[in-house]
């Protein structure tokens, strides 16, 4: 298939939001590590940190780009919302909702590049592949998140004799309920 011309305008605009959106992810996983608390901070903490400097590069890497192109790197970062929540299952979810919003940017980079730039177009596959990596990992980590994480709640306060797996506290509290009646009545 022939190569088409590229758009070094658009090319140039969205590698500028790639770049503002990447040095947004420096600041919100380096605000997550320093959130994190819990028997697991530590790992979690090592991941956020390697994922703020991974975004760091990331952004780098986009500005080169861009001024190879003409394009003038930009100083502003993307919106961060702060949502206030920093249970680890919380930060997890925020990550990987980051992660997909990258991973749709790269997609759309991907799009406007696609036969128009070999190189262009082997970057946007990189960050795509990257990206998508990045969620499968995020993802794993809310598999054992989702099953331990209970906020307002101290491990002397759980009562997992029932056999329940801890993903439905109702449950367990009706059982709870219905043992101590049975207790009481036999008493």
């Amino acid at each position: 298939m022939p190569m088409r011309d590229l758009n070094v305008k658009k090319a140039q605009k969205l590698l500028s939001r790639i770049m503002e959106f990447e040095l947004a992810g420096v600041v919100r996983y380096t605000h997550y590590s320093l959130m994190v608390a819990g028997p697991n901070r530590i790992p979690i903490v090592a991941f956020m940190k390697a994922q703020a400097s991974e975004s760091l590069l990331h952004a780098q890497q986009a500005g080169e780009i861009l001024t190879g192109l003409g394009g003038h790197p930009t100083l502003q970062i993307a919106p961060i919302p702060e949502t206030y929540k920093h249970s680890v299952k919380d930060i997890l979810e925020e990550s990987l909702s980051h992660e997909r919003d990258a991973l749709d940017l790269y997609r759309e980079f991907l799009d406007e590049v696609e036969d128009r730039s070999v190189y262009l177009e082997e970057f946007a596959r990189t960050q795509i592949a990257q990206e998508e990596m990045h969620g499968l990992e995020v993802r794993k980590m809310l598999r054992d998140v989702a099953a331990t994480d209970h906020p307002g709640h101290d491990e002397a306060e759980r009562d997992d004799d029932d056999g329940s797996d801890g993903d439905d506290d109702d449950a367990r509290d009706d059982k709870k309920k219905k043992k101590d009646k049975k207790k009481k009545n036999k008493d």
